[in-house]
């Protein structure tokens, strides 16, 4: 990652970094707030090489020193970085990080660390935290990771320069997984799933993911087609690909893409459609179910997602919505 790329992706975010480190005006304390994949992590490590790397010119680091490579391998002795232990961050742990930064920069006077999902910070640790950022030494730059400004004491904000990112459209996700020399298919579906860079890309290289692609196809030509064998395809194929709740999840949400897909087509919006290789089929269900048959549907499979998460019999909540699903696609032919 440059400042190009974070420029591309989040232009007020690099503009308001960039300026400062052009001239010399960085505060001690930064609060990145953003959904999970919208690059707060990637933009901190970027803003500490810049902020590190004596060969920059002034804003963009070399990348090639030694400064630059530790950074990047995890092994600077100047940059720390606290992440939760467990589901919070302890008191203990921030008591650690002030205690390290009581002691002389190793190889400098420069010091750096970095908050990961800071958000998850217990009162106790938020308190032990808010004493230190409120004195900050000479030379030193803390920069807090979040999700959830609400779950962060107003305190700690009001001590930290607050800097927004905001979401990556689906466009902008499909379009990063493309350029790294992922099928426009398969980008498609995963970037319909999450806005997650990160997780996206993950997604694409499964193979799980792509036999998961072809059970929900073969599963919806199966309810809007060949309704008898439903029940049959969710025993033989479906329930093996999809064997876990989080599993199943996804396969829920694959499916509600297909169906929005099927609307979109009764509406004529062919540049939303998501499965785009698989428009023929869509348009063959399309003879068979009308919008009223399709948001039914919907509706059923949202409510089959809230289910699952209280029950402890996956495969009922589907065995449900299969015969829920066939009986809505024909009562509304």
């Amino acid at each position: 990652m440059n400042w190009r790329d974070v420029q591309s992706k989040q232009h007020k975010v690099a503009k308001i970094l960039t300026n400062a480190l052009k001239n010399g005006r960085l505060v001690h304390a930064y609060l990145f707030i953003g959904d999970r994949g919208t690059g707060k992590k990637e933009v901190a490590y970027q803003f500490a090489r810049s902020y590190f790397c004596p060969h920059s010119d002034g804003i963009e680091p070399c990348g090639q020193c030694s400064e630059c490579k530790r950074i990047l391998s995890g092994n600077h002795p100047d940059l720390m970085v606290l992440k939760p232990d467990g589901r919070t961050i302890k008191k203990e742990q921030v008591a650690n990080l002030i205690k390290e930064f009581t002691y002389r920069g190793v190889e400098s006077d420069k010091k750096f660390f970095i908050i990961e999902q800071a958000d998850l910070l217990t009162p106790q640790a938020a308190n032990s935290l808010l004493k230190f950022i409120e004195e900050p030494q000479s030379q030193t730059v803390a920069v807090l990771l979040a999700e959830n400004r609400y779950q962060l004491l107003e305190t700690i904000i009001s001590r930290c320069q607050l800097i927004q990112f905001t979401p990556l459209s689906q466009s902008d996700v499909e379009s990063h997984l493309t350029n790294q020399g992922i099928s426009k298919n398969i980008a498609r579906l995963a970037s319909a799933l999450t806005q997650d860079v990160q997780e996206a890309k993950a997604l694409c290289e499964e193979e799980w993911f792509a036999n998961a692609i072809a059970s929900v196809i073969h599963f919806m030509e199966d309810i809007y087609i060949r309704s008898n064998h439903a029940i049959i395809t969710l025993y033989e194929e479906f329930s093996l690909q999809f064997n876990d709740t989080v599993k199943l999840q996804t396969g829920l949400d694959l499916i509600i893409i297909w169906m929005r897909d099927l609307l979109n087509l009764h509406l004529d919006k062919l540049d939303e459609i998501v499965y785009i290789d698989q428009m023929e089929k869509l348009k063959q269900q399309l003879l068979n179910v009308s919008i009223d048959s399709v948001v039914l549907g919907l509706s059923l499979v949202l409510e089959a997602k809230r289910r699952l998460d209280f029950n402890s019999h996956p495969l009922g909540v589907m065995e449900q919505l299969a015969l829920r699903l066939q009986e809505g696609a024909g009562s509304y032919v």
